[in-house]
């Protein structure tokens, strides 16, 4: 039986700041030059990515005051739901294709309706989301769509960036999406019209916070500090461990959030930290692709291992993490009881599909009943491997071993 090793591999391949981002002087126009870096003319930054949905919501809201439900995907991020809830809609759960990790098309249509207000697809883990097949299911019952593109900033799609297909586009600046401010999201809207929208309510309802600006430049801090590996084991891999010997998954999938989303400006200190951090992000992306390339082909040729990759043609996703499925749910949480502690990058994109975290329950309401079997499948098969440089060949080849290896329970027994 391998021992756990002290080694923390970053669970995505986010982008390491350097002392000289953190300089207190300098231009702090980090939403031009990332509009020039997306190529759009313009673009909105807020406190984060689910700050950034909800004021996509309101702001739809307005123009569609007779329209109270969201969809969105049975398996995605609980923040998402809980902003949907926060803004006083209610979420519909999609359920998932069989053999992408998309939204089912005859699943979208039975949960359209003229109540739906908005559609968000994801582009889950890098991967292209194939956003123009659903988008006229959405137009044809007055539906806006909102591509949440949390985990893909720099992935593109017929040569230009994702988010640009539907009618508004996030972004997340979280730790871990590669460029961060620790927390930040980027908003915005292919319409002039509806980027005016956006940009008035923007306006009306997002103040500074100094608690919450003062809180968040510390962790970016910190971030700096500790995002390297001689320490990273002391603030990611040590929680870690204390999460899964209490059998916590949630928690270790980095699922357990606050209930209230704070929504408040992105203060000039963070945004010239990722201005100067922004510079290095395309480098960043091509080398990760490399390593991705290679890895990928070793990870194809397992028997059983399925590799996912772009839903959409003509895509070009990022590569934070490798999203693979495996053959059983029993085999893919035998690897993880394993193996989730050994420090080789093994994450969750998310531990549960919507319904099935209990403590959500009262966020979804009638959302609890829509019947998601693909999705609850993909979740229980679905694992994520970090692209982290610091993932060495060794450490890769070790993961491959497992991988060969790993059986579920019975048949171990």
């Amino acid at each position: 039986m391998m021992t756990a090793s002290r080694i923390s591999v970053p669970p995505t391949a986010g982008l390491p700041l350097r002392w000289s981002d953190l300089r207190p002087w300098g231009d702090a126009h980090l939403d031009r030059a990332l509009a020039g870096w997306l190529g759009v003319d313009e673009l909105l930054l807020e406190c984060s990515g689910t700050s950034a949905l909800m004021l996509a919501l309101r702001t739809l809201q307005q123009l569609a005051p007779e329209r109270c439900e969201v969809v969105v995907p049975a398996y995605t991020c609980p923040l998402v739901a809980m902003a949907v809830a926060q803004c006083g809609l209610q979420p519909r759960l999609c359920d998932l294709s069989p053999d992408r990790l998309d939204m089912d098309g005859q699943a979208l249509d039975a949960v359209l309706s003229h109540r739906t207000l908005a559609v968000v697809p994801t582009h889950l883990g890098g991967r292209v989301a194939d956003v123009a097949s659903l988008l006229p299911r959405a137009q044809a019952c007055g539906a806006y769509v909102i591509e949440d593109a949390a985990q893909a900033l720099g992935a593109r799609v017929q040569g230009r960036s994702v988010g640009l297909q539907g009618d508004i586009a996030l972004f997340s600046l979280a730790v871990g999406k590669g460029l961060t401010t620790y927390e930040g999201g980027v908003l915005l809207a292919r319409d002039p019209a509806l980027m005016a929208a956006l940009r008035a309510q923007h306006k009306a309802s997002i103040r500074p916070q100094l608690a919450w600006e003062l809180r968040r430049s510390l962790e970016l801090l910190g971030y700096a500090a500790a995002f390297r590996p001689a320490l990273l084991d002391g603030v990611y891999g040590a929680p870690l461990r204390r999460s899964l010997a209490r059998g916590d998954w949630v928690k270790a999938a980095g699922d357990d959030f606050d209930s209230r989303i704070p929504q408040h400006s992105l203060g000039a200190w963070r945004r010239r930290v990722g201005l100067r951090a922004l510079a290095r992000l395309r480098t960043h992306w091509e080398q990760a692709q490399q390593q991705a390339q290679r890895r990928v082909a070793q990870l194809r040729a397992l028997p059983g291992v399925e590799v996912l990759d772009d839903a959409a043609p003509q895509a070009q996703g990022i590569w934070p993490v490798i999203l693979l499925r495996l053959p059983s749910a029993a085999q893919r949480d035998a690897l993880l009881h394993a193996h989730w502690a050994s420090g080789w990058g093994l994450s969750l994109p998310f531990s549960q599909v919507l319904p099935d975290y209990a403590r959500y329950a009262p966020v979804l309401g009638e959302a609890l009943y829509d019947p998601v079997p693909q999705a609850r499948d993909w979740s229980q098969r679905l694992l994520a491997v970090s692209n982290s440089a610091w993932l060495s060949d060794a450490l890769f080849a070790q993961l491959l071993d497992a991988l060969r290896q790993t059986r579920p329970p019975s048949a171990a027994g």
